[in-house]
């Protein structure tokens, strides 16, 4: 584990249950269901005890869609922390700014996080204000930081597994969406995660990882941490654990390490503010 400190209006549908409390052991865990939010799918999970302070998470998954309800190692932790937990759909939309008509042909992925879900988990819910975690994978993981580091007085808290920040290299290897978003590759790395960091505003709370042999994003991640070092941002990274490259595999094995630091992080960032 590396430390870095060098030094529009709201549509919500109720949906169908999904999982009905997995078993871990003899011990149930809470559920997931689907509910439709501003107009899009997301997979909610509420655990068997919510944690007092009714902190919450949104999950952002990566560019092959995959969502967490059938995912063990991720609901454990979820309930163990007794975090809520939403999973918004986004297509292959890498979480910008930009329009995805994948997606949506006249809302970005970014201002349905904003205007959309994040009100909805905190008016249900009723989570306070910068107690809503980012966790993201992959494409989500890119996208957590970005938004983490566009809007840290919102999203202080942040775990990124296997973030792949670099999504403009993408532009020119046949990639569907993202060449229908930018003009051209030099735009797109503009918007990339690194060129939004602010040395003197940014999340207070960052954990980020990434297998060593994940040949396609190992590098940018890498660069993540030699610029938050060289900028005395604080982080704390993992770039050494190694569990098959870049996917669920990996993505797996790290949830433990990921949730529980959004827990921690979380319960740290609301006693700093009380």
């Amino acid at each position: 584990m590396l430390s870095g400190r060098d030094p529009g209006s709201q549509r919500v549908k109720r949906g169908k249950h999904v999982s009905n409390h997995p078993e871990k052991g003899n011990v149930a865990v809470g559920s997931w269901q689907q509910e439709t939010v501003g107009g899009h799918p997301c997979d909610l999970f509420e655990p068997s005890e919510p944690n007092p302070h009714k902190q919450a998470v949104i999950y952002l998954h990566g560019v092959h869609l995959e969502g967490l309800v059938d995912n063990q190692p991720f609901t454990e932790e979820f309930d163990r922390h007794g975090l809520v937990v939403i999973c918004p759909m986004a297509a292959r939309s890498w979480w910008t700014d930009r329009i995805c008509e994948e997606f949506d042909s006249s809302l970005t992925a970014e201002q349905h996080l904003l205007e959309n879900v994040l009100p909805y988990v905190q008016e249900r819910f009723e989570t306070a204000d910068r107690q809503v975690g980012l966790l993201g994978t992959s494409m989500g993981g890119q996208g957590a930081l970005r938004l983490s580091y566009k809007y840290p007085r919102i999203f202080p808290v942040v775990s990124a597994i296997a973030p792949a920040i670099d999504f403009h290299l993408r532009f020119d290897h046949d990639d569907e969406t993202i060449p229908l978003m930018y003009p051209d590759k030099e735009a797109a790395r503009q918007d990339t995660a690194l060129l939004h960091i602010h040395p003197l505003d940014y999340p207070l709370h960052q954990f980020f990882c990434c297998d060593p042999t994940d040949h396609n994003w190992f590098d940018s991640v890498d660069r993540l941490r030699m610029k938050l070092a060289s900028l005395g941002v604080p982080f704390e990274a993992d770039l050494e654990t190694e569990a098959g490259g870049h996917g669920f595999g990996y993505y797996n094995q790290m949830a433990g390490v990921a949730v529980g630091f959004l827990a921690e992080r979380l319960e740290k960032e609301r006693k700093r503010v009380v």
